[in-house]
């Protein structure tokens, strides 16, 4: 062997490790980048409203106890996490605890998130660490006494929070489990559509059975017999979330967002895996409830017929695709009518994915009909074409309308 041949040999031999260093290195920051966009991190920690950075913090969450500002998760010395370890943001995610020791508010979502294993969350980590920082102050959260004194969080974690993490079920296929620790952990489905208390703890008994979160009903998930999606195929679940639509509906407003900046970019895997996880999933038969007085539905008929049924059909088979279908809407029979409400009143905005990038959307009504209007036509609506769910109110209408003021 020459000497020429031994130099590029030995180079070659000295480079390799450094390669396979590389490799990894960006193997591990591409899955970071995944389970960040599973979790949906940038939708909270980026205050897209206001043209903030992104990760860059200072999102507005408004909860019930207060609005609550998401924190710059850049790695920033200052105002981020470069000061951070590993250690340090496995410690948040899997406990809860910041840096400095003191509690994160449960907004946050490490209930789901300690179900996360330490690769995982250290993925996520490295591919933070790989962002360019951006220095953001976070705003001050505005939370009353007592909510406002971090130190009360430390009940809410006696009481409600257990540190744990996933177990496989054995009865299952691998395909149900992953769906379920998705569901459960990185994409945290219940902080919204599982139903809170007083405290704004999950109901083990309300798991996926819908919850109100800034003033939007995200609605029952459960796919199997007599959920809120049963009449939705595995198929149907991985279209929406991955398009923002499907026949039976069209992602608007919060779950547009999550279309857009998550599920729309995971595995058709994984959201089949989450699919048939929630068709496993049943529910219990709907209480039936009285029809409503004659001159309310007649009053509601007409106020739809002026004003809907040119999109959403005379029947309520609406467009699907385009204009969603009122018959067997999860929105329209659900126990609750805030999101319906909510949708009448301010209209709402299906947002442009990569599979249907034209928006669509329908206009706000708050300013032609009365309160007394909305509330005979969505009570007309939740009791027409076999939909089955209670009266709405003058008042529920009035209360409704004033609680949006304060987004505004």
């Amino acid at each position: 062997m020459t000497l020429k041949l031994l130099i590029i040999v030995g180079a070659l031999l000295l480079l390799a490790p450094q390669a396979v260093a590389q490799e990894l290195s960006f193997s591990q920051v591409e899955r970071g980048r995944y389970l960040a966009t599973a979790s949906n991190c940038v939708g909270c920690h980026t205050d897209f409203e206001n043209g903030g950075e992104r990760y860059a913090g200072g999102r507005p969450l408004h909860t019930p106890f207060g609005v609550i500002h998401s924190p710059n998760i850049t790695f920033d010395d200052e105002t981020g996490l470069g000061l951070w370890t590993r250690d340090d943001f496995y410690r948040a995610l899997d406990e809860g605890i910041s840096r400095d020791g003191h509690n994160l508010y449960p907004a946050m979502p490490y209930p789901n998130f300690t179900l996360m294993p330490r690769e995982d969350v250290d993925s996520i980590y490295d591919y933070l660490r790989s962002l360019e920082p951006v220095h953001a102050e976070t705003p001050d959260n505005e939370l009353p006494f007592p909510f406002n004194v971090r130190e009360a969080v430390i009940g809410w974690n006696l009481l409600y929070f257990e540190q744990r993490p996933f177990v496989p079920s054995s009865e299952h296929s691998a395909e149900w489990n992953r769906g379920r620790y998705l569901v459960d952990g990185p994409a945290h489905c219940g902080a919204c559509h599982t139903g809170k208390n007083f405290a704004g703890a999950d109901v083990e008994e309300e798991y996926l059975r819908g919850g109100v979160l800034e003033g939007w009903l995200a609605p029952n998930i459960r796919g199997g017999e007599n959920g809120g999606i049963s009449h939705w195929s595995e198929e149907q679940i991985v279209e929406y979330l991955a398009t923002g639509r499907t026949e039976h509906a069209v992602a608007m407003q919060r779950m547009g967002e999550v279309v857009v900046l998550s599920t729309q970019n995971m595995e058709t895997s994984d959201l089949e895996a989450i699919a048939l996880y929630l068709k496993s999933l049943e529910d219990e038969p709907r209480e039936p409830v009285d029809m409503p007085d004659e001159a309310v539905m007649a009053a509601g008929a007409a106020i739809y017929f002026d004003n809907c049924a040119a999109c959403h059909d005379s029947d309520g088979s609406g467009v699907p695709g385009i204009f969603t279908p009122l018959a067997g809407s999860n929105k329209l029979n659900a126990e609750d009518p805030t999101t319906v409400l909510r949708i009448i009143l301010e209209g709402a905005l299906a947002v442009p994915t990569e599979a249907h990038p034209g928006p669509l959307g329908m206009p706000a009504f708050d300013w032609k009909l009365t309160d007394m209007q909305i509330a005979d036509l969505v009570t007309y609506m939740r009791s027409s074409w076999g939909n089955s769910a209670s009266a709405v109110s003058e008042s529920d209408v009035a209360d409704l309308r004033e609680q949006l003021e304060e987004y505004r």
